[in-house]
């Protein structure tokens, strides 16, 4: 191979990823900026890459070439930044629950499926469900179909929310433990629901369970984040202001080191415990290197980890994930110093956001309902 070629491509590499990194920068909700947050993995790797090939071919740089090694460098130790907490080379941001006695370990199973509406196999699902037996399940994108193929399981939990639609929006929660005042919210769009409700665990100790699953930025969905940051940020903003002990869950439609997801942190108070253990890469099912993690739990800091993993694909284009905590409030006061804190900016933010958010939930709304009337 001409090594001159290699080189050319090395420097056009780094380049890209310099650009891209700093295309992500901008101050802007379009799809076309924020999508470039969700690959931050890919793009590290591709970084490295680049950065030592580069170094292969030192003796060879002149100043321009100087110049983009040092933007590279400054730009991969960005993504890195934002990659690292997400392994074990990290603090862990939530601890490893407490060995007790059985009847004193109050433990709650969650498992969060997105079963991709057209996917006709129930059943993997079904059985996933059988075996690992949680405590909670939340499935996003399921109409009826996926309704009546879950009656299977239903017999094993007597609280359900039921939120059947065929607009990929469809929602279903099913509850071995008690669910209390259970309400179903559309908070930003007309059409797009959310699951709100208090939940008895087995000690008795009641918590509130937030179910979301917002519109994407792409270009097949929203043409902006706006609407999605702004019901992340809304339902944080509750939690923190009214003191609640809390699970949030579900499909985000963001990654976790997006500055959205991170300004949630700090507005909710609540805790990644996938901070300092491992990347939960649930999308795409179909392309290992093209996989980021989309479903999400957060949790409040008197909650401790047993275990979270990824479960085996079902058919959809979303892995399904169940996460095991444990409820020690014991440990809050020790875990509430790794949250991160809101400062004024973030406050200011989030409001301003919100009310971007209402405002484009309102034309994205009216959208809908002018599709709906035109195929009506």
């Amino acid at each position: 191979m001409d090594l001159s070629l290699l080189y050319y491509a090395l420097q056009g590499l780094a380049g890209f990823i310099a650009f891209v990194t700093i295309w992500g920068w901008l101050p802007l909700d379009n799809w076309w900026v924020r999508g470039v947050e969700f690959p931050r993995i890919q793009i590290m790797v591709l970084g490295i890459i680049a950065w030592f090939g580069m170094l292969v071919f030192f003796s060879e740089w002149e100043l321009w070439q100087w110049i983009l090694f040092v933007v590279l460098s400054g730009t991969l130790a960005f993504q890195l930044r934002m990659v690292l907490p997400y392994t074990k080379l990290w603090k862990k941001e939530v601890q490893k629950a407490k060995d007790k006695p059985e009847g004193q370990a109050h433990q709650i199973k969650i498992m969060v499926s997105n079963v991709l509406t057209p996917n006709d196999e129930t059943q993997k699902l079904v059985d996933l469900v059988k075996q690992k037996q949680p405590d909670i399940l939340i499935t996003l994108e399921s109409d009826k179909k996926w309704e009546r193929a879950l009656q299977q399981v239903e017999s094993d939990y007597p609280y359900t929310v039921k939120v059947p639609l065929d607009n990929l929006y469809g929602m279903h929660l099913y509850s071995k433990l008690e669910l209390i005042d259970p309400e179903v919210k559309y908070l930003m769009i007309d059409d797009i629901p959310s699951i709100h409700t208090q939940l008895r665990l087995q000690g008795g100790r009641v918590i509130w369970l937030y179910c979301l699953h917002p519109m994407p930025p792409s270009p097949t969905e929203a043409d902006k984040s706006t609407t999605r940051d702004a019901e992340l940020l809304m339902v944080g903003k509750h939690i923190k202001e009214n003191d609640q002990t809390a699970i949030l869950a579900g499909d985000l439609n963001d990654v976790a080191w997006s500055k959205t997801t991170r300004r949630f942190q700090r507005i909710s108070g609540l805790l990644d415990p996938r901070i300092g253990r491992h990347f939960i890469n649930t999308f795409h099912v179909k392309y290992p290197f093209l996989r980021w993690a989309l479903d999400h739990i957060f949790h409040s800091a008197c909650f401790t980890v047993v275990d979270i993993q990824r479960m085996p694909s079902v058919g959809s284009d979303h892995f399904p994930v169940m996460t095991t905590l444990q409820y020690e409030p014991e440990e809050a006061s020790k875990q509430e110093g790794n949250a991160p804190t809101a400062q004024a900016e973030d406050i200011q933010e989030t409001d301003n956001k919100i009310e971007e958010g209402k405002k484009e939930g309102e034309k994205v709304s009216e959208e809908h309902r002018q599709e709906q009337r035109s195929f009506g």
